[in-house]
């Protein structure tokens, strides 16, 4: 989700958006997420299985996952017919990221400020998945549901209508929730229908934790083992050659992306009373979340080998995962920026995973 500044047209986001993730995938990334906000300047992607259809064409194995579908904002049979011709016409590249859509201008913007947009969420991808799950005429009217699907009046197999398209992937696409609350309870019921993880970059460690303890608990219930190959989690990180670059570009300079995605950050929670998430321990007082503060616990910077470290001991604290999700922000600097990239894939990642395979 990177955010961008004020004052860069739209169409150079885009195609700098754009040129990350056709990056990714010639170093190798398995999977890039892409957000959607309908009124935000900062993080101007619409809509994201739109944006992703853009790079079908210009990638060649990188997964486009949506992140996220804000299920809130669409008619699930919508999000279900779309999602599914996506698979198809990335040959089964596609992941479905999803969530409510917490961005309160949207919900306005769409007339359903007051609504329950969790509830909207839970009965949507109730619905999508049913969708895949059953033939025509569906007949879904799932209790407590406000989406109710069929086709059985119009209905007719000679002509052809009255199907709704399944994914190429069977029996689904891998659907994945982000995660961005300290103890979510949304984690459990990932594990109980075999949703995916994915917790925010912009969770202190110790907070992220508790999101695999609340994920064994949903397996539990349904008698599986969590994997914890299954949980993805989203680190905000800058990689450079020199390491005086590496923090004036990742933490110091005024002008520095990490720096200003922070700063948005912070005005955002403060102003929503979500400091907590930055808060090392839930009574710490409000003044000590100073920006500086935020970035020195939640930005990962340095030269290959001490970024090498900090996610090792990322990993010990929280524990086996998965994924690293890599946070895109604004390319302030080009060139630093993909050499981060670079270097991540190149000398970072493959000694992670060296030394993690070796202690295992």
């Amino acid at each position: 989700m990177p955010l961008h500044p004020l004052g860069r047209t739209w169409a150079q986001t885009l195609q700098e958006d754009r040129a990350a993730v056709i990056l990714a995938d010639a170093l190798g990334f398995h999977d890039a997420f892409i957000g959607e906000h309908l009124t935000d300047q900062h993080e101007n992607i619409t809509n994201s299985l739109l944006f992703l259809a853009t790079l079908i064409s210009d990638t060649r194995q990188i997964r486009l996952a949506t992140g996220t579908t804000n299920l809130s904002q669409q008619h699930p049979v919508l999000v279900a017919a779309n999602s599914a011709m996506f698979d198809h016409l990335s040959n089964g590249r596609f992941i479905l990221g999803i969530s409510p859509g917490a961005l309160t201008s949207d919900a306005e913007a769409l007339g359903i400020l007051h609504e329950d947009r969790n509830q909207m969420f839970a009965e949507a991808i109730d619905v999508i998945t049913r969708i895949w799950e059953l033939d025509p005429p569906y007949s879904i009217d799932l209790p407590g549901n406000r989406f109710k699907v069929t086709t059985e009046t119009t209905l007719d197999y000679d002509f052809g209508v009255g199907i709704l398209p399944k994914p190429l992937q069977q029996p689904r696409p891998e659907i994945v929730g982000t995660v961005v609350a300290p103890y979510s309870k949304g984690v459990i019921a990932m594990g109980q229908r075999d949703f995916h993880p994915l917790s925010a970059n912009f969770l202190l460690p110790q907070w992220v934790a508790t999101h695999w303890l609340n994920y064994v608990q949903g397996k539990e219930a349904v008698g599986e083992v969590a994997d914890p190959a299954d949980w993805r989690v989203a680190r905000t990180v800058f990689v450079a050659d020199d390491p005086a670059v590496a923090e004036s570009y990742g933490r110091g300079d005024a002008d520095s992306p990490y720096r200003f995605y922070y700063s948005q950050m912070l005005k955002k929670m403060r102003k929503l009373g979500r400091l907590g998430l930055f808060k090392t321990h839930q009574d710490q007082p409000d003044d000590e979340v100073t920006l500086d503060h935020v970035l020195d616990k939640l930005v990962i910077t340095g030269t290959p080998e001490s970024v090498t470290k900090q996610l090792l001991a990322l990993h010990d604290e929280i524990g086996a995962f998965g994924e690293l999700v890599y946070a895109g922000l604004d390319w302030v600097d080009e060139a630093l920026a993909r050499r981060s990239m670079e270097l991540m894939a190149q000398q970072v990642m493959p000694n992670v995973n060296a030394t993690l395979g070796s202690a295992a």
